[in-house]
């Protein structure tokens, strides 16, 4: 049995509805009982686009700690809005995009999560901020976002990390667009690119270690961009990204930063956490240090981190 905690504060609950993990909502609901919950906000959505709404008010009631239902794109607008507030965030990996909590070894299992969440250990993570907006795990602009919005989801549940390199290759357009780049306020890639990823952490879509040497902790940004061209290339880009050797690729320049602008030849799809956010020609990001407080394993947060 898992042990039990003196009497807690203010505890909000932001749940998608069509997300399901372990027992469902149900199962949280007694879960919570048995963590001696004194006050108990519940918000339940049916599409993530309403949670930061709701994320405010559980701000404005007070809550202490604020339960987030769902997968990454639930959390990237939960944290969006309670990013500075200092308010502890607990993950429920409901759902099959967890990609933030597989990170930071949340486990997948219900009643573990909420073990996490009220007896794990608080750590400061940083954000990355696009265009105004946080996100937690990543974002990328170009063949990254048609990628990931053209995914199937069943190709996914039989192939894992596979289905990302062939949903690739179906959908690669070869399409080149000029891009120039510039890191804390110096040109770093001028030239004629297909996509641009930023990364706050090391695994992103698909389980890809696109970034070996990402911390959410250390202050800064990873940044790669890909200059391939054509299935052929971009069969090699893609294979070396599931096969965790993205530096290994000649077409494929990495960095870290703290700021970046990114202006494009013409508009570009970018997506946050998995998320489309439509196309731009310009884009500006930076990381937010310390920008959140979630719950993490005591025992393997370290490790993660």
């Amino acid at each position: 049995m898992l042990p039990r905690k003196q009497k807690v504060g203010t505890v909000a609950v932001i749940a998608h509805q069509r997300k399901s993990f372990g027992g469902g909502l149900d199962e949280l609901r007694r879960l919570l009982a048995d963590e001696g919950v004194g006050e108990l906000l519940w918000y339940e959505v049916p599409k993530s686009k309403k949670a930061p709404k709701n994320a405010r008010k559980a701000l404005k009631e007070g809550a202490d700690l604020i339960l987030v239902w769902g997968g990454d794109g639930m959390v990237q607008r939960c944290v969006d809005a309670i990013a500075g507030s200092g308010v502890t965030v607990g993950i429920l990996p409901a759902g099959t995009g967890n990609l933030f909590a597989q990170n930071l070894g949340i486990p997948e299992d219900l009643p573990k999560a909420v073990h996490v969440a009220f007896h794990g250990e608080n750590r400061k993570l940083d954000l990355g901020k696009v265009n105004g907006e946080h996100f937690a795990v990543m974002a990328g602009v170009g063949f990254d976002a048609a990628m990931m919005e053209e995914a199937d989801r069943g190709l996914k549940d039989r192939l894992g990390r596979a289905a990302y390199v062939w949903t690739g290759l179906r959908h690669v357009r070869g399409e080149l667009v000029p891009m120039e780049v510039r890191i804390d306020g110096v040109t770093w890639f001028e030239g004629e690119a297909s996509c641009l990823l930023l990364g706050n952490v090391g695994t992103i879509t698909g389980g890809i270690e696109a970034f070996d040497d990402a911390r959410p902790d250390d202050g800064w940004l990873e940044i790669g961009v890909t200059t391939a061209n054509g299935p052929i290339q971009w069969a090699r880009v893609l294979g070396r990204m599931s096969a965790g050797r993205s530096e290994d690729s000649p077409f494929v320049r990495m960095t870290r930063a703290r700021k970046i602008t990114a202006r494009f030849g013409s508009p570009m799809t970018y997506e946050l956490d998995g998320g489309a956010k439509g196309a731009v020609t310009k884009l500006k990001a930076k990381v937010v240090p310390g920008g959140v407080t979630i719950r993490v394993p005591e025992s393997t947060g370290s490790e993660q981190l």
